[in-house]
């Protein structure tokens, strides 16, 4: 759930407008720095150089030649003494160890990078363009942790060289406290982004939602459900489109439930319009039957053909009764406490199964079932396991924390693997794999529908010696609202419809 969270689009949209808003504001920040430093920095030591150059020029001219090396640091003072705050250190050749230095104990030559002392001491070629051969060189250097500008120059091309040493403190607070600024420029637009994406996405998402919602109840079968639409955008168009997409469904969903209405109704009618004259012809049967032994040996085939297939004709009416039902939602549980072992063993013995059916059900497994529609269920299972997998049928009963589950196994050769997902099928016939069936093929989803209607399922399934059917129910039945009320009797709970409706009592085989 977390992570589904945080992929949700909202999160999604807040973090590419963080993102975006953090790389350019990173960018613009780091370009600003960059620009501001090097200015700063350009600044400050353009300054101090060239007052350098100018102090030195104005200061040069008061020493003599070959000077002493107190003069050169009476040179050293005096050339320092700008307002700038730089200090200065003079060496000349002609007099080895003596190095004149505005602050002897800060600065010294040595403190001077050896490249920068080498390009000072080379001269370069006169032209119209560059009259002097040497020149003011500079470079920027960290001295004990302290940023610093160096520059140096040949005094007199004769004379000392002269270097001075700037340093950069002051600028490197200013741009520290300019990265700062920039940082918390930066914080405030990625917090700004991020409260512009929340807002963004409520606006985008909110018609986002309404469409979900509304998609949500349309798929649980509220077909009136329209959308406001607002604007002019891509989301109103959105939502135009839902609309009419609702309404075609409306109407093809009203056109159809008609089709199914009709013809149900079809075949509900036709069923009862059948079972008049299926009645007679019922009872006329019957007698037939009781006087076959005494009819013309060449007409008793015959009779009992007709005997066989009007009973057929019977069960096929009753079940597409029963199925009508199921479909129109009207069929009814009228449900009791039972014992699952009892209801099995009336079924077999109702049948005359007990010598072809091995019974492992313990007693005292209760459950609330309708006695009549798990006996049709029963029924169709170990009848179709006799009819197609043969002696002995194995029915074993368990009993879990809150389900029954009955398991019917035959000896047969199983079902062929492309027949298993079909054989709940209405009118599937599975004439491949087993024996040709004489039934309707409306068994097995007839008890399906039942099991389904108790609220469990069978499932099929192929095991060591044949076809294994599984019915699991539940031990207890819930009330469905507005339609069952249980009431208690004794020790028998018992589910019956509410005032108004009478228990159905339909017989399905």
């Amino acid at each position: 759930m977390r992570w589904r969270h945080l992929r949700s689009l909202r999160v999604r949209l807040i973090a590419v407008f963080a993102a975006v808003a953090l790389t350019t504001a990173v960018s613009a920040s780091g370009i600003a720095y960059w620009l501001n430093r090097d200015a700063v920095l350009q600044r400050a030591q353009d300054a101090a150089l060239k007052d350098f150059r100018l102090s030195l020029t104005r200061n040069v001219s008061d020493l003599p030649l070959n000077a002493t090396c107190q003069q050169l640091v009476d040179l050293a003072g005096l050339v320092a003494t700008s307002g700038l705050n730089y200090q200065v250190v003079l060496v000349d050749d002609a007099q080895p160890g003596c190095t004149a230095s505005s602050d002897p104990t800060h600065f010294t030559v040595d403190q001077v990078p050896a490249a920068l002392r080498v390009t000072v001491a080379k001269p370069r070629q006169v032209t119209s363009h560059s009259p002097n051969a040497y020149h003011l060189y500079w470079q920027r250097v960290n001295l004990n942790g302290h940023p610093y500008v160096v520059g140096g120059t040949k005094v007199v091309p004769t004379g000392p060289t002269a270097y001075m040493f700037k340093s950069l403190d002051t600028e490197r607070a200013d741009l520290y406290t300019l990265s700062c600024s920039l940082a918390i420029a930066t914080l405030l637009a990625l917090i700004g982004s991020a409260l512009l994406a929340q807002a963004a996405s409520a606006t985008v998402l909110r018609p986002v939602r309404r469409l979900g919602d509304a998609a949500r109840r349309l798929g649980e079968g509220h077909l009136d459900t329209r959308l406001e639409v607002e604007g002019a955008d891509e989301l109103a168009d959105l939502a135009r489109t839902f609309n009419r997409t609702a309404e075609s469904l409306a109407e093809q969903v009203q056109e159809l439930s008609a089709r199914e209405a009709q013809s149900r109704r079809f075949v509900a009618d036709m069923s009862h319009e059948l079972r008049t004259p299926l009645t007679a012809m019922t009872a006329v049967t019957d007698i037939l039957e009781d006087e076959a032994d005494t009819l013309d040996p060449m007409i008793a085939p015959a009779v009992r053909l007709v005997v066989s297939e009007t009973r057929r004709l019977s069960d096929l009416v009753e079940n597409l009764m029963e199925v009508t039902r199921f479909d129109a939602g009207t069929a009814k549980l009228v449900a009791d406490e039972m014992d699952i072992a009892d209801l099995i063993m009336s079924c077999i013995d109702g049948r005359a199964w007990y010598d072809a059916v091995e019974l492992d059900a313990p007693r005292g497994v209760l459950a609330v079932v309708d006695p009549r529609r798990l006996d049709v269920v029963f029924a169709n299972l170990i009848g179709n396991a006799l009819k197609h997998g043969g002696s002995p049928v194995r029915v074993r009963v368990r009993e879990t924390a809150d389900t029954v589950v009955v398991e019917v196994s035959d000896s047969g050769p199983g079902i062929p693997e492309d027949v298993l997902p079909h054989v709940f099928d209405r009118f599937y016939k599975a004439d491949k794999g087993r024996a040709r069936s004489e039934g309707s093929g409306l068994g097995l989803s007839i008890a399906m529908a039942n099991a389904q209607i108790h609220g469990g399922t069978i499932t099929a399934a192929n095991g060591g010696t044949g076809a294994v059917f599984t019915l699991t129910l539940p031990l207890t039945q819930p009330v469905p609202a507005e339609s069952t009320a249980i009431i208690t009797t004794g020790t028998t709970t018992r589910t019956t419809p509410p005032a108004g409706h009478g228990r159905s009592q339909e017989q399905s085989k």
